[in-house]
């Protein structure tokens, strides 16, 4: 809730423009980029991203565990997948700690997702401070939940966001962040799965980060860094060139 309808239509238009202008196509042809507005934006933003010679990830911020019924004021994921999106942003700290969202609600929310052909993106993260061996116990229990309900088959995107790093004024140690992630793709739950399974952080990432996390890492998921059309195409420039 930082940008009007109006906010969200020119910063999506800025970031186009600058990314078409500064960045060669080619580049970016191994690279998926995601946009995330608010619900009332989706439909807009949707056919900016459809004019864009760059093949660009429409994403919804959060979504219902059922696909339709009694249920005022929430989306359902079938709606959503018919608005276009491609992915579906769940578990954000801010929801688990403002709305009570817990691992297993969050669980059944991404297997609505899957159901309904998106991709997933869950959040996950320990909420203090701490050794990298004690965030990946907290860690753990997150992941394992999740992956006890959706199927192996269905890619999938984890972001790795320590909730204590989220607004900090600098993200958290690399080293912290690769002991953390490495741990996590070592789980049985997750080495195991067929399907395409990517980790990338969140936690003040932004321009600069990338290459120190780099091959551990398979993205960035951008917050305040991204509301800066400049900032958020110089992020996406340190990974098509890392």
């Amino acid at each position: 809730m930082y940008f009007s309808l109006a906010g969200t239509r020119d910063l999506t238009n800025d970031v186009v423009s600058l990314l078409l202008s500064s960045i060669a196509p080619a580049s970016l042809a191994d690279i998926d980029i995601f946009i995330i507005p608010d619900f009332v934006a989706l439909t807009t933003t949707a056919a900016q991203l459809a004019s864009c010679p760059v093949p660009l990830w429409l994403g919804a911020q959060d979504c219902h565990w059922q696909d339709s019924g009694a249920f005022t004021g929430e989306v359902s994921a079938a709606v959503l997948h018919e608005a276009g999106v491609r992915l579906v942003e769940l578990g954000h700290a801010e929801r688990r700690r403002l709305f009570g969202e817990d691992d297993a609600l969050v669980a059944k929310k991404a297997a609505a997702v899957i159901r309904n052909a998106m991709v997933p993106l869950v959040c996950f993260g320990e909420r203090k401070p701490g050794h990298a061996a004690d965030a990946v116990a907290q860690c753990r229990v997150q992941v394992e939940t999740l992956m006890a309900a959706v199927p192996d088959d269905a890619p999938l995107v984890l972001a790795y966001e320590p909730v204590w790093a989220i607004g900090a004024t600098r993200p958290a140690d690399p080293q912290h962040v690769v002991a953390v992630v490495d741990a996590i793709r070592q789980l049985e739950c997750i080495a195991a799965r067929p399907a395409s399974t990517r980790i990338i952080y969140g936690g003040s990432a932004g321009p600069g980060l990338f290459h120190r996390l780099s091959p551990s890492l398979d993205g960035l998921f951008l917050g305040r860094f991204a509301h800066d059309a400049a900032r958020f195409v110089e992020t996406i420039r340190d990974v098509a060139e890392a």
